[in-house]
């Protein structure tokens, strides 16, 4: 199937995103914008000036020298500033860091070998994969050496029988989708930065994406992977076997540890067989409530073959079209409803996902509504949806928020934050996955402002807490979000994290400032 991936190319002192058409393979990039400098991000260190660096070594010539020696080659160890600069900062211009070194690994031997002196040099760093991340958790926060798993793109092996592949951390998901796509299979994962995210990035934050509805968290898909702990040695959990209960599930700890416990430098993966049949309806609803009648209805009468179910709403894709120029399909509605069905006879789905759609219509739950059967339409449609964090960095700054509630609290956020904030941002929009329910709350400014933040947080977390939600459904805690912690979790839960994290990490060398609280 064609597609278009929205990607990122984050290695340059600018920052673009690109259309990528796929087909067995890559083509060359169709569309580019600039859309800020790197340096405007202002520093973290800076913009929370309470937080202070650890007892960390600083890195000395002696250190570069070291990992020269460890890493022979060109571009592998990098020292200069204009080259660092976008590794020091995130995507959206929430964090930036001031690291001085930056390593690039090719082999778990390299991992070990840099880790190893770090631990005994006291030298704290920051895993980096595609740094596709929110919530500024593979960026540095002072000086942490960044350790890149870009030259970790390896394709170990695939066993088409079993649908089991072997990789190592630093290959790109969508090479991998489309690597496994011309064996009949794919990847039980789908996200929007899949043209630049890493899959050990995704493990390291259990990233949930469009399809979790369908294949589940990666807890369940991923069978065997291979770590690097902070003292250099290789952990070998590789199992290829469906079945191994044989003693603890060791690497369950690594998948959301966001590189805190070692650093993730292989995988193995069950992957699905590729569905035949891709089919995808667009409706509009008038109430959030309907879009959770819609819901409902669809589980009954799609459940075999349901494997997305999206909703936006009107200002989340008056983006697209404003912002992007991405056209609708149907007329304007102040919800909208992303099916996607997946199976094995494609005239037998949009046939039965036509039936529904018109049932839906007569009911009243549904005013209007489309079915796409076409590669190209139904990748229109989901442009709507997967576009939509792209089209809102054209505002300028974007408060980035992705929470769990339960759907009859869902929206009822976006309402209340929406009232808080007023015209003090350009907008607020609410969009996510109601089929796991985990929703993405945004909201813009012409660039960051202070006193829109202090509106926002501590009032977001407090008001997830009230509804006994999550305060990250799937992009992890990283830099932003650690000190709300026990706004999801309990004190004891939050206490044998850190003990878990004080046997692998009694340095604590491991993406500092990330995930756990300060005492």
């Amino acid at each position: 199937m064609d597609k278009v991936i929205c990607s990122l190319l984050i290695r340059s002192n600018r920052m673009k995103w690109t259309e990528s058409i796929v087909k067995n393979g890559y083509k060359t990039c169709v569309k580019r914008f600039h859309i800020s400098s790197r340096r405007d991000t202002e520093l973290t260190s800076v913009r929370y000036p309470k937080l202070k660096r650890g007892n960390y070594s600083k890195v000395t010539d002696a250190d570069v020298a070291m990992f020269e020696r460890i890493l022979p080659g060109a571009e592998r160890v990098i020292t200069e500033p204009s080259e660092l600069e976008g590794y020091n900062t995130d995507w959206i211009k929430n964090c930036r860091g001031a690291s001085q070194l930056l390593l690039k690994p090719k082999t778990t031997d390299d991992m070990s070998a840099i880790l190893k002196v770090c631990n005994e040099r006291n030298l704290a760093v920051v895993p980096q994969g595609g740094n596709t991340g929110l919530v500024g958790g593979s960026v540095p926060v002072f000086d942490e050496v960044i350790i890149s798993t870009q030259q970790m793109n390896e394709i170990i092996s695939l066993d088409t029988l079993s649908g089991i592949l072997m990789c190592q951390a630093g290959c790109i998901l969508g090479n991998l989708d489309n690597y496994v796509s011309e064996h009949n299979l794919t990847m039980p994962i789908d996200l929007g930065a899949k043209g630049s995210c890493h899959i050990g990035g995704n493990l390291a934050t259990n990233a949930g994406g469009l399809r979790l509805l369908r294949y589940g968290s990666l807890h369940g898909s991923v069978l065997g992977l291979e770590a690097v702990l902070p003292d250099g040695e290789v952990l070998d959990c590789m199992s290829s076997l469906r079945k191994d209960n044989t003693g603890y599930d060791v690497k369950q700890l690594f998948i959301g540890s966001e590189g805190t416990l070692g650093i993730i430098t292989k995988a193995a993966i069950l992957c699905p067989q590729k569905p035949q049949a891709v089919n995808v309806a667009f409706l509009g609803v008038d109430s959030f409530s309907r879009v959770l009648e819609v819901f409902k209805e669809t589980k009954k009468n799609l459940a075999e073959i349901l494997s997305a179910f999206e909703f936006l709403d009107a200002e989340s894709l008056r983006v697209g079209t404003d912002n992007l120029k991405l056209t609708s399909p149907i007329s304007d509605h102040p919800f909208y409803v992303l099916i996607e069905t997946s199976g094995s006879n494609s005239a037998h789905d949009e046939e039965k996902l036509t039936k529904f759609l018109e049932s839906m219509m007569e009911s009243g739950k549904v005013l209007d509504g489309t079915v796409a059967a076409e590669n190209s339409k139904i990748q229109h449609i989901w442009n709507l949806r997967e576009r939509v964090a792209e089209g809102l960095m054209h505002d300028g700054y974007c408060y980035k928020y992705d929470v769990s509630l339960p759907l009859e609290n869902f929206y009822g956020l976006v309402s209340d934050m929406r009232d808080r904030l007023g015209d003090k941002v350009t907008r607020v929009v609410g969009y996510g996955h109601v089929g796991d329910g985990n929703l993405h709350l945004n909201a813009t400014t012409p660039e960051y402002n202070t006193e829109v933040m202090e509106l926002i947080e501590p009032f977001i977390y407090d008001w997830v807490a009230k509804y006994r939600g999550s305060i990250s459904a799937e992009h992890g805690l990283g830099f932003k979000k650690r000190q709300f912690i026990y706004h999801s979790k309990s004190r004891s839960a939050v206490t044998v994290m850190k003990n878990i994290k004080g046997i692998f990490d009694p340095k604590g060398i491991m993406n500092p400032y990330k995930t756990l609280p300060d005492d």
